[in-house]
Order: structure tokens, then C-alpha cells, then sequence
């Protein structure tokens, strides 16, 4: 897999950075609506994953830093900046945009495809967002 510059600032954080990371990225999954089991899924974690683990993220422990949780950290964090910069007045759109229905896939809302088809889902809804990532 071909790392962005964003995932060598990721695998550089000190581990209080990265544990801000960790609880920032949990809390915007959480306010896309989805669940303990959706996040550990869309993420990738390594290993034996349950709800407790994702626990004790959510309490001061950083994400792993390997390679496929890393790139998916990139992704999401590229998708909540490209909504900062659709939605620059309203903060409280962009977890309304995610949840919307699009044409664009096929009726369905960003966030089933984040669900539903993992990475590809990623690449998609960041495809959507932000138009340079695209060309």
C-alpha cells in the first residue's frame, strides 16, 4: 500500500498526540452514528478486537500504530477535513451529511458505505468530498 505524507505525521506523534488521535477519531465515528463494533471493524484494529478494547481507547490508550490502521486514519481524517471545508459555518452538518442518502451511492449514506464496504467505502466518500483526491 503507497503511504500518504499524512501517515509519516501519523507514525511520528508523540503518545500523548496519538491518544488525543485515538479519542478525537472514535468521538467523530461515534457522531456519524457508528457503533463500538462498526468503528473496531472500519479501522481494522489488529487482533482480537471486542467492545472493551475499543474501551480502552476510548479511556487513554493510543491505536495501534501499523500500517492498515494508519491508512485509515489518513482516509477518515482527510473526510472530516473535507467536510470542515463543505460545511466551514456549521460543524453540526457534517454528521447529518454522513448519515443522508445520496444519488452518488446509489441512495445510500456515506456512512453505510464506510459500514458496508470498508476501505473501499473510505476511498469513496473521500473520493466524493474532496475532488483533487479524485483526478
Amino acid at each position: 500500500m503507497d503511504l500518504s505524507v499524512k501517515d509519516e505525521y501519523l507514525t511520528s506523534m508523540t503518545v500523548p498526540q496519538r491518544i488525543e488521535l485515538t479519542q478525537y477519531i472514535i468521538s467523530v465515528l461515534e457522531s456519524w452514528g457508528l457503533n463500538s463494533k462498526q468503528i473496531i471493524s472500519l479501522l481494522d484494529l489488529p487482533g482480537k478486537n471486542n467492545v472493551r478494547v475499543l474501551n480502552r481507547y476510548r479511556q487513554g490508550n493510543e491505536l495501534p500504530r501499523c500500517e492498515q490502521v494508519n491508512l485509515r486514519l489518513d482516509y477518515i481524517l482527510a473526510i472530516v477535513d473535507a467536510l470542515r471545508t463543505s460545511f466551514p459555518r456549521n460543524a453540526h452538518m457534517a454528521p447529518h451529511w454522513m448519515k443522508k442518502p445520496l444519488k452518488r451511492f446509489n441512495k445510500r449514506p456515506p456512512v453505510a458505505l464506510l459500514v458496508e464496504d470498508g476501505f473501499g467505502g473510505l476511498q469513496a466518500v473521500r473520493a466524493h468530498l474532496d475532488c483533487s483526491y479524485e483526478w
